[in-house]
């Protein structure tokens, strides 16, 4: 795709969600800022949703909002959280020879949550698919929420709300985000296509909702790839760009994610083509650097192509696909820290 995703491009605020139960629960949230765990399926909007609350309630949302994506950030080893450029602040070379790495883990979330905000009274910390966070770790969670409830609020995301333990649940309010139904998608599409300039009619629009079949962000990247193909979005002509739409497209925006610095959106994408597509890591890796050759060249494929052999190599041992992939698409970012640059796109 060109240029920055209409999904980044055209993030929601809470009046722009379209379940109407989410918008009246998250608005209540801004003015009492309680824990939440936000649970629904697959590009149902809810770290967008998030996201939306966050830009309500704090006047820096840049810096009051503190995402962690559970799957990457409990994934990692002890090297590779005291590595990463969003922790290793908080982590000396003492505490991190001295301790366990639940216990890393547990002093990571505990400064994030004591932290103070950069504006207003509070942070919020979204922890994105809390799925996948470990029993023993949801423990060490539950005691950080209950130490920093009046100056951390906690938003969980998942898909399986029943992997969490009790005493978290219980901690939080519930909200659920259904798949948004086809005259909400509809509404969506024609909000951005009129912001964009698009020329649609409703038949279009029709089409896309119900190629998406109730996934947001499925139905907004579709609508964008239909536009640069054909100039509008009409009639049945939406459908013949996405023929021949695949797995070579969804990491192609997987890769215009990570490019723009969009990291959760990148690895939403890969959480989905590792667990929904049933990929495994080192097919993965092969369609990613195959789409890295269409679209990169001279030193930046050098340096990505010595990069996935380190990870290849990682692969092979049967540690977690997801972490190697993601430090991958981490570095694809041009400001990506100087461990990591592999300079810009050419």
């Amino acid at each position: 795709m060109d240029g920055p995703l209409w999904i980044d491009r055209h993030a929601p605020s809470i009046e722009d969600l379209p379940q109407e139960d989410v918008r009246d629960r998250l608005q209540d949230a801004v003015s009492d800022p309680v824990n939440l765990v936000v649970h629904g399926p697959p590009g149902s909007g809810k770290t967008a949703a998030v996201r939306a609350l966050a830009r309500a309630a704090h006047e820096d949302p840049e810096g009051d909002l503190i995402e962690i994506n559970v799957a990457d950030f409990f994934g990692l080893t002890k090297n590779e959280l005291s590595e990463d450029p969003r922790f290793r602040r908080f982590i000396t070379p003492k505490r991190k020879r001295n301790s366990s790495k639940a216990d890393l883990i547990n002093y990571v979330l505990t400064e994030s949550a004591s932290h103070p905000p950069v504006s207003g009274s509070y942070n919020t910390i979204l922890l994105d698919n809390a799925e996948a966070i470990r029993e023993d770790f949801q423990q060490a969670l539950r005691r950080v929420m209950e130490q920093y409830y009046e100056a951390t609020q906690f938003v969980l995301t998942t898909r399986q709300p029943s992997k969490l333990i009790a005493p978290i649940r219980s901690r939080c309010v519930p909200v659920t985000m259904r798949a948004p139904t086809r005259e909400e998608t509809i509404e969506v599409l024609s909000s951005i296509a009129t912001e964009e300039g698009v020329t649609y009619d409703e038949e279009g629009l029709s089409y896309l909702a119900s190629y998406a079949e109730g996934n947001l962000r499925k139905s907004i990247l579709a609508a964008q790839t239909a536009a640069e193909e054909n100039g509008e979005l009409q009639g049945t002509a939406v459908l013949d760009p996405l023929q021949d739409v695949g797995l070579d497209d969804t990491v192609t925006e997987m890769l215009v994610a990570a490019e723009s610095g969009s990291f959760q959106d990148a690895r939403s994408i890969l959480d989905d083509l590792l667990v929904d597509e049933g990929r495994s890591g080192a097919e993965l890796l092969e369609e990613i650097m195959d789409a890295a050759r269409t679209r990169y060249d001279g030193d930046r494929l050098a340096k990505l192509h010595t990069a996935a052999g380190r990870i290849e190599f990682d692969l092979v041992q049967g540690t977690s696909d997801r972490i190697h992939l993601s430090h991958l698409l981490t570095m694809l970012d041009p400001d990506a820290d100087e461990d990591w640059p592999l300079g810009a796109e050419h």
